[in-house]
């Protein structure tokens, strides 16, 4: 019997990458340090990363320190331009599943975010109070996979699932020792998987 899921948030429960991009181009042309810009394509395929392996990757040629600097403006922009966002950024039925799911089971999110993101991601889908607990890189420092352990240690979880959309979930639950449920409308894809679904809805058949 599984009592307890953990969620991915990008890819899996939103997709913000559209906003992220234009607050991200804003931030890179304050800093004016790299002759960059980013696409929602760009991101969707860094989405799930770390946040330093995400600054390593898109900003190869800055040294650490201005990695740093750059890496937190683009969080300060994405955080505000999110804060102000009015429309839907929800895949279909994510806020209805959720809450129908929290009557039977106990529900978690894991991200590689920054800190606040899920806080703010939880705020914006009126989903508080249907969410017992939550980590992230920007608390832990720590990959995925050791983020979900701290989480199931915390909350004495014996038995959960995740649901992911891209491979780094995936190697995330195999460190963790957990199934993994593919959301294969995400972003990624996956070599291996217990279950996928097409549609979060289908997590009530669960």
């Amino acid at each position: 019997m599984i009592n307890n899921i953990i969620f991915d948030v990008d890819g899996t429960l939103w997709d913000t990458t559209k906003i992220v991009a234009k607050a991200w181009n804003r931030a890179i042309s304050q800093v004016g340090e790299i002759n960059s810009a980013m696409t929602s394509t760009i991101l969707k395929k860094e989405f799930g990363k770390t946040m330093d392996v995400i600054a390593e990757d898109l900003f190869p040629d800055l040294d650490s320190e201005n990695k740093k600097i750059l890496l937190e403006k683009c969080c300060e922009f994405e955080h505000n331009d999110l804060m102000e966002n009015t429309d839907d950024l929800l895949f279909p039925n994510v806020k209805e599943t959720i809450i129908k799911l929290s009557e039977k089971f106990n529900l978690f999110i894991v991200s590689n975010c920054q800190c606040g993101y899920i806080e703010l991601f939880m705020k914006k889908a009126g989903i508080q109070e249907y969410i017992k607990d939550f980590e992230c890189f920007g608390n832990t420092g720590r990959c995925k996979g050791e983020s979900i352990k701290i989480l199931m240690e915390r909350n004495n979880l014996s038995d959960a699932v995740y649901v992911g959309d891209t491979q780094g979930d995936y190697e995330a639950t195999v460190l963790a020792g957990i199934p993994f449920i593919f959301a294969k409308y995400g972003f990624g894809n996956v070599e291996d998987c217990y279950l996928e679904i097409s549609d979060i809805k289908e997590l009530l058949n669960l």
